[in-house]
């Protein structure tokens, strides 16, 4: 979704780093550019002055003026106010989701109809319960979730959590639509007390506007509730309107913190910049796709990385280390090592690993500005549908050809195919890929790792890309 906005950044800040010296001009001639990337961003009119006014100040004062590198120092003042702006300056543990409270501690949902609360629902459930919850750094394990849903509106709205917490794993408490939200709020409460559970999430209803009454009623769900956490649910594709939104709900309830959803999708992502400078509450998840694991904790710092072009690679490790099977990596590691041949039944056992760490395209969203366009444009745009097209290859091969190749002549390849739905001509590409996959792993085999990186071609500038602030 930040796209468009990542690279106009991206080409002000490899500007930047490039000036020997900073001038009045120059200066105003980046900070421009800032700014009109903000707008197109459809960042809000007064963050953007805020932000372009808090940057002019320090890049021209001692702060840059005084280094000895002040193109990369500018690049510094503006990550440090990017990270600020998105909720940098609350502090580290201000994006946490607090449960400290006497169980079931209690979660409130709110927003607007459409925003994703209800799916935000399910996988903030499964997110605790699979033990991802954080409180001062250190995971508190896994919790014991229910879901209920206060929404006596929206057909079918109950319906929904109670699919989506079979999917996801979690307790969902039965209400229906005759019923008035405060009782059914009094009942969740005594059930989750009842049967003892760590965690109790209440979706509530929303309107496609804002109205007065859904604000009263969900006032009284709040007094009546008493949450620990107050989650504004809101749609980054919504813009300006997001920005409204989001004010009207911070004046009429305390919220604890905001959930961003569809960072995924086409927008321009100035939502993403601006709720919390107007709610002056932290972002505490953002939405990644639309799968029930899409759920990721907001780093504002991380988030500054990618929005400047310098990628997320803690994030992207962290997914790693959470998804990859390391017994599986390990095997292939010893197998490698002891001269064993590297054959197709390894190859899709690594496609399975790569498909466990989630959707493609937030994964190339985490890797640097120069890497993530590159990964992008190798199969058009099109890695999730690759990877799909090439597993469905493999899995129309017997696991004799998988672990002898050289049987896949033009008969067998006919037939794989036929099986997989795709011509004879991408059976022999996967098959190219393949070969120049076995011939790296013979160089790493043997040690020659320099050799194979200047084998691979195009990739001597690997090491001046370097991190921020080289």
């Amino acid at each position: 979704m930040l796209e468009n906005l990542t690279q106009r950044l991206s080409r002000v800040v490899k500007t930047m780093r490039g000036e020997a010296r900073l001038t009045e001009t120059n200066t105003q001639d980046m900070l421009r550019e800032v700014r009109l990337a903000l707008l197109e961003a459809d960042v809000s009119l007064p963050v953007v002055r805020d932000f372009v006014a808090r940057v002019k100040e320090k890049a021209l004062g001692e702060e840059v003026v005084g280094s000895l590198s002040p193109g990369q120092a500018l690049v510094g003042v503006v990550h440090r106010e990017l990270t600020s702006l998105m909720g940098g300056d609350l502090g580290a543990d201000a994006s946490e989701l607090s449960l400290a409270m006497q169980p079931p501690a209690i979660i409130l949902m709110a927003g607007l109809q459409g925003a994703g609360k209800t799916t935000t629902t399910g996988k903030l459930a499964r997110w605790l319960s699979e033990g991802n919850h954080v409180q001062n750094g250190r995971k508190t394990g896994k919790k014991k979730v229910a879901v209920v849903s206060a929404d006596v509106y929206r057909p079918a709205a109950i319906e929904q959590l109670k699919m989506v917490a079979e999917q996801v794993g979690v307790e969902w408490i039965a209400s229906d639509e005759t019923q008035k939200p405060e009782d059914i709020a009094r009942h969740a409460i005594d059930y989750a007390r009842r049967h003892h559970f760590d965690v109790l999430i209440v979706d509530t209803a929303g309107r496609l506007g804002i109205d007065e009454a859904m604000m009263r009623e969900i006032r009284a769900l709040h007094d009546l509730l008493n949450p620990i956490e107050t989650l504004f649910v809101v749609d980054a594709m919504q813009g300006q309107d997001a920005v409204n939104t989001a004010r009207a709900f911070g004046e009429a309830l305390p919220l604890t913190g905001v959930v961003l959803t569809k960072l995924d999708g086409d927008a321009r992502g100035g939502a993403a910049l601006s709720v919390r400078h107007v709610t002056g509450k932290p972002l505490k998840f953002v939405g990644v796709s639309e799968k029930l694991d899409g759920l990721e904790p907001f780093h504002p710092e991380r988030m500054a990385q990618r929005v400047l072009g310098m990628g997320d690679i803690v994030s992207l490790v962290e997914q790693a280390q959470k998804n990859i099977d390391v017994a599986e990596a390990q095997k292939l590691a010893a197998k490698m090592k002891s001269g064993d041949k590297f054959d197709l039944n390894d190859f899709r056992d690594q496609l399975a690993q790569v498909k466990k760490m989630g959707d493609m395209g937030s994964l190339l969203e985490k890797l640097p500005a120069q890497f993530s366009q590159a990964a992008g444009q190798l199969q058009g745009g099109q890695a999730e549908k690759q990877l799909r097209r090439t597993e469905g290859i493999l899995n129309s091969m017997t696991p004799l050809e998988r672990a002898k190749p050289d049987l896949l002549k033009a008969s067998r390849k006919r037939r794989i195919a036929a099986g997989a739905g795709v011509p004879v001509q991408e059976v022999n590409r996967m098959l190219n890929q393949f070969e120049q996959m076995q011939g790296m792993m013979k160089q790493m085999k043997k040690g020659g790792m320099a050799k194979m990186m200047r084998a691979m071609g195009g990739m001597k500038g690997l090491g001046k890309l370097g991190g921020f602030g080289r």
